[in-house]
């Protein structure tokens, strides 16, 4: 894809745990990422758990349960279904946006 070209985030297709946690520690360094990020070991079990390819949502509780499961990209990827769960749980101040100081 040419942006991510532009981007230079493109990469080779890893082939070790050490790979892909190289590509992910450049992703939360490049874009500083404040989200904890799990990485999958190379079987790929969370994938097959999950069924997150080619993208997905999901929202873990603070107990461990899967609270929001999204339906599977490109055509049932809603990020603002997200965003409605979340302000719906936190209130309006959604992650990711930061809060104002009046200024």
């Amino acid at each position: 894809m040419a942006a991510n070209e532009r981007e230079d985030v493109c990469y080779p297709q890893p082939r070790t745990l050490e790979q892909r946690l190289k590509i992910a520690n450049d992703f939360v360094g490049r874009f500083r990422y404040r989200i904890p990020l799990a990485v999958d070991p190379m079987g790929n079990p969370a994938d097959q758990i999950y069924a997150g390819w080619p993208e997905r949502f999901y929202i873990v509780d603070e107990s461990g349960a899967i609270a929001y499961k999204g339906k599977t990209g490109p055509f049932g990827y809603h990020p603002e279904e997200v965003e409605a769960w979340l302000a719906r749980r936190f209130g309006e101040r959604v992650a990711g946006t930061a809060p104002t100081t009046g200024d």
